[in-house]
């Protein structure tokens, strides 16, 4: 089968001179709920935004980046229908994005946008139809009596999960999380992983969230990418990041990824595992 998300020759440097991202190769498959994990500075953001085809990567590079067989970028230059690929990826970013003065069913009905036509998007005169998916959504992530309410009075979690909504009602083959649970409490937190963790499950969404934390990666994912100095240092099963390998992969790194809950026994105190798929065993590839 065919992966849903092609990655080839991926190579991003900065105007400042950081190599940002080096020779990434990534395939990852329909279905799939992957975490994308880092130390601050390695790289996850700037991937992510490669993928969705908001930033072009080195223009004498031979990259290479495809999602669901349809072309996002190459050789450094942006598709030209890229439009038509974004209307299949759903992007949840750190900050919501949502603007703030709209009621919460309205930033939701952006995700529509793609499929309404321009005169009606700009008279904001979405369908009944519409209106009862955006609703629907809502209703899925938790927050559906929140509807008339202004985004700005919504608290960080329930903002992110309208975001999610969002990306529901785009109907998103793809969702790229980036660092959706970075400035929420631990519970926000949890509800948001497991409201990604059901969508990929119930809808066969394919979901790429990147996260600091080791352990809600080993809950919520099967597979586990780690990049650092933007490389891929690491492709495998969640199970095989003990805290000796992230201690060899990141050096004093590593401390950020584990937090206070590593043990002293040198494994890592993981929490109950949601349902995943498993992760081929032979996949596994981890570069000192």
């Amino acid at each position: 089968m065919e992966p849903i998300l092609r990655i080839r020759q991926l190579n991003k440097h900065f105007p400042n001179g950081r190599h940002a991202l080096r020779d990434i190769n990534i395939d990852v498959a329909r279905g799939e709920m992957v975490a994308l994990i880092g130390a601050s500075g390695s790289g996850k953001s700037t991937l992510l935004r490669h993928v969705a085809g908001l930033v072009a990567a080195d223009g004498d590079s031979e990259s290479l980046i495809e999602i669901d067989g349809r072309r996002v970028q190459q050789g450094g230059r942006v598709h030209r229908d890229i439009r038509k690929v974004r209307a299949q990826v759903g992007f949840v970013f750190q900050q919501f994005n949502l603007v703030a003065r709209l009621p919460v069913l309205m930033n939701v009905l952006v995700g529509s946008l793609h499929r309404t036509p321009w005169w009606r998007s700009w008279l904001r005169a979405f369908t009944a139809e519409e209106r009862a998916r955006a609703l629907d959504a809502l209703a899925r992530v938790g927050i559906a009596d929140c509807h008339a309410q202004r985004a700005s009075t919504l608290s960080g979690g329930q903002q992110q999960r309208a975001a999610i909504a969002r990306a529901l009602v785009q109907g998103a083959k793809v969702v790229l999380a980036d660092e959706p649970i970075a400035s929420l409490d631990p519970e926000s937190s949890r509800r948001v992983m497991e409201i990604l963790a059901r969508i990929h499950r119930e809808d066969n969404c394919t979901v790429i969230v990147s996260l600091h934390q080791v352990e809600i990666a080993m809950k919520y994912c099967a597979r586990v990418i780690a990049l650092n100095q933007g490389q891929v240092v690491f492709d495998g099963p969640a199970a095989a990041l003990t805290p000796v390998l992230l201690r060899e992969l990141y050096g004093a790194d590593a401390e950020e990824l584990l937090g206070a809950r590593a043990s002293e026994g040198g494994t890592v105190h993981v929490l109950p595992q949601v349902a995943v798929a498993p992760w081929p065993a032979q996949g596994t590839r981890a570069v000192a």
